[in-house]
C-alpha cells in the first residue's frame, strides 16, 4: 500500500504499529513546569508533569513512574524539587489480558553529571 494515498489516521496507525515498542531518553525541565506552585504541592505537581510529558511524548494513556525516579524528585523535599531530570521512556506492550491499552510507558531515572549538550536519544534495546 502506497503511503501517499493513505489518510492521516491510516498513516499514523501503520507507523505506530511498526515501531510500537521503543525507548528514548529525554531531559525534562521540571522547573518551568512547577513555576508559581505552592510549596506543599511542588513535588506532587512535578510527578504529574513528568506523567503528562511521557503521555504526550509516547502517546500512551498508561504511564508508570519508577520508584527511583519518584525518590529523586522527592530527594530534596516537597518544596525544593530538582530543576531538571533526565529520564528514559520505555514504550512497552501490556502483558495484562484485561487491560484496555495495548501499550504502556515506563519512566525511569537516568543519572547524569551535567545536563549540558544532552539531546533526545533513541536507545537501542538488546
Amino acid at each position: 500500500i502506497n503511503a501517499e494515498y493513505m489518510g492521516k489516521k491510516e498513516r499514523k496507525a501503520r507507523a505506530n504499529r511498526a515501531e510500537d515498542v521503543v525507548t528514548r531518553e529525554y531531559t525534562i525541565n521540571v522547573h518551568k513546569r512547577i513555576h508559581d506552585t505552592t510549596f506543599k504541592k511542588r513535588a506532587p505537581k512535578a510527578i504529574k508533569a513528568i506523567r503528562q510529558f511521557a503521555k504526550e511524548a509516547m502517546g500512551t494513556e498508561d504511564v508508570r513512574i519508577d520508584a527511583h525516579l519518584n525518590k529523586f524528585i522527592w530527594s530534596k523535599g516537597v518544596r525544593n524539587v530538582p530543576y531538571r531530570v533526565r529520564v528514559r521512556l520505555h514504550r512497552r506492550r501490556n502483558e495484562d489480558e484485561e487491560a484496555t491499552e495495548k501499550l504502556y510507558t515506563l519512566v525511569t531515572h537516568v543519572t547524569v553529571d551535567t545536563f549540558k549538550g544532552k539531546e533526545t536519544v533513541q536507545v537501542k534495546d538488546d
